[in-house]
């Protein structure tokens, strides 16, 4: 697929501010979940109200349902049931920092996925990954810790969640090509707020809608469903949806990796968790990582100003 440098570079800033906005989303949700709502009812008005932004946008866009982009948006949000149901309630045992942290872990498995599929990758997004691996590491690694100390069950569901995220990344790279974003994003958000409504309802208290009406007293807690169904959720799935089409799955997922590098940040400012010098090295690292991604191969290719070429 040829695309001009200047789609390119529309489509990377996009991406990197949907990762920024992605960032400020698990503090945003575990705000949510402090205030009382159950996990269940927090994906459900996340993303009914979400689904119900878009659809309005739809209307106001002139945008008609085609079948192709209805059966990739279903599929994509079979995947964001799973992913959000695990990370959510992987919220409620580790911070949204580390819960960032792991969840970007889809920035390595990415170039795996594709590698398996017998997609190209190219060699700087493969070293952007590597990099990006590296500052993950250092970001979730406690002092004199192995990787995997202090692991708990919320941490093991975020990472469940890392490896469906790379099928996510990876199909919405191919899907946005086809499919009309709008479209895309509109079936996803709803089919995810849908099926989480349905499994809530069924849900015992206090997991299911029971603690819902109590909860939405809270201002703090409006203003998280508020950023997370408008700003994450309709921004976020459009941007992907719609800028994705000019970038590899690689290179997307290694754009993606300052999402981590934000919601820490924010852990910090905002939820006051620790940031260690080391994991600043590892942010550091990870914003070298997209650096390394996206300009190494103008440097040794000298990629023409006119177009360039993204691997399907």
């Amino acid at each position: 697929m040829i695309r001009t440098r200047r789609q390119h570079a529309i489509a990377v800033a996009v991406i990197a501010t949907v990762a920024l906005v992605f960032g400020c989303g698990f503090a945003a949700m575990q705000t949510a979940l402090r205030g009382g709502l159950s996990v269940g009812s927090a994906i459900s008005l996340r993303f009914g109200l979400g689904a119900l932004g878009l659809w309005l946008l739809l209307k106001l866009n002139g945008v008609r349902l085609d079948r192709r982009s209805v059966k990739d948006g279903l599929v994509l949000g079979g995947l964001l049931v799973a992913i959000f149901w695990l990370q959510t309630d992987g919220l409620r045992f580790t911070t949204s920092s580390k819960s960032a942290l792991i969840t970007s872990l889809y920035v390595p498995f990415t170039p795996l996925l594709a590698f398996f599929l017998r997609d190209r990758v190219k060699l700087s997004h493969a070293l952007g990954a590597l990099i990006a691996t590296f500052g993950l590491y250092l970001l979730v690694r406690g002092p004199g810790d192995s990787v995997w100390s202090g692991w708990n069950r919320g941490d093991l569901e975020t990472l469940a969640c890392a490896v469906i995220c790379t099928f996510h990344v990876t199909f919405t790279a191919k899907a946005s090509r086809r499919s009309n974003a709008w479209v895309l994003a509109f079936v996803q958000v709803a089919v995810t707020g849908l099926v989480s409504a349905v499994i809530t309802a069924l849900l015992p208290a206090p997991n299911g809608f029971q603690t819902t009406w109590a909860a939405l007293h809270s201002g703090t807690v409006l203003l998280g469903l508020a950023v997370m169904a408008f700003l994450v959720t309709d921004f976020g799935f459009w941007g992907m949806s719609a800028m994705q089409a000019y970038l590899s799955a690689t290179e997307a997922a290694v754009i993606y990796s300052l999402e981590p590098v934000t919601a820490t940040i924010i852990g910090v400012l905002w939820m006051g968790e620790r940031f260690r010098p080391l994991q600043q090295l590892g942010a550091v690292l990870i914003v070298a990582a997209m650096l390394t991604s996206e300009l190494l191969p103008r440097v040794l290719a000298g990629i023409r100003p006119e177009e360039m070429q993204i691997e399907d």
